[in-house]
């Protein structure tokens, strides 16, 4: 490969290709033109690598963009991933299991992922992990805390349905709902969760993390029996349930500063 960069008539040239990048959409290879021609001369590349490696370098700025602008769109909480996750601290997680759902088959079969336990345990920095992977992977991700996915269905709750198809809580691929159990619902919202829950089966994947057992939703769900028969029928028919029992990691820091 040879270029006259050195010249006036080789920055034309540059210049000239940069501006046909530039109206083809590359903007990535229009920054990096420059230096990667000069690699590519002290490299002797070949025209064909030297093309691969623009194409690479398009590619790879455009993932990074997409994973940043989904991330931001998806509302998850930024820091917490698997790679900085504790397992030595919460031995009764299976790390492979995690591991598993990592690979987000569970979002291509619109199945549901329960995380149940107590306070301070992992569930949180589990699911907003998840939900980082699910991203990376090309899925479309929400990320609530009941109190502020409740509010939004509220506001929601007279809108016709063929519109409400339109919401973010609905149309994503995974919903990620935090802190379920730690208030009990209206029968309003307990209604309106319910309607949630039904559009999505089978739709889309949910994944909730709560702190009360399966046998205990009936009291969060304003003490309505049979709507949560409906509702748990629906979430458990395709289920990962992950069951975390162990210390809080909140505690934990706790203990060190009082030590």
């Amino acid at each position: 490969m040879s270029t006259a960069s050195g010249t006036s008539q080789g920055r034309v040239d540059v210049d000239g290709t940069r501006l046909a990048l530039s109206q083809l959409g590359l903007s990535y290879v229009v920054e990096a033109l420059p230096q990667m021609l000069g690699d590519a001369v002290k490299e002797n590349l070949a025209p064909h690598r030297f093309l691969d490696k623009l194409l690479e370098v398009e590619l790879s700025r455009r993932e990074e963009r997409r994973i940043k602008t989904s991330l931001k769109l998806s509302g998850l909480p930024t820091g917490q991933t698997l790679g900085n996750f504790d397992f030595t601290f919460q031995p009764g997680i299976e790390k492979s299991r995690i591991e598993t759902l990592a690979t987000c088959a569970f979002i291509r079969d619109h199945a549901t992922v329960l995380a149940c336990g107590p306070p301070g345990t992992g569930k949180t920095h589990l699911a907003i992990a998840l939900g980082v992977k699910a991203v990376e992977n090309g899925f479309s991700v929400a990320f609530y805390r009941l109190e502020d996915l409740l509010h939004a269905m509220k506001q929601d709750a007279d809108v016709a349905p063929r519109r409400l198809r339109g919401k973010k809580y609905l149309k994503v691929s995974l919903l990620i709902i935090d802190e379920v159990g730690f208030q009990p619902m209206t029968r309003q919202e307990a209604s309106l969760f319910f309607r949630l829950v039904s559009y999505r089966y089978q739709r889309g994947s949910t994944l909730i993390t709560t702190n009360k057992a399966v046998q205990d939703w009936p009291e969060v769900l304003a003490g309505d029996e049979v709507m949560a028969t409906a509702i748990l029928d629906r979430l458990l028919h395709r289920c990962h349930v992950l069951a975390i029992k162990g210390r809080s990691y909140r505690l934990k820091e706790l203990e060190k500063l009082l030590k």
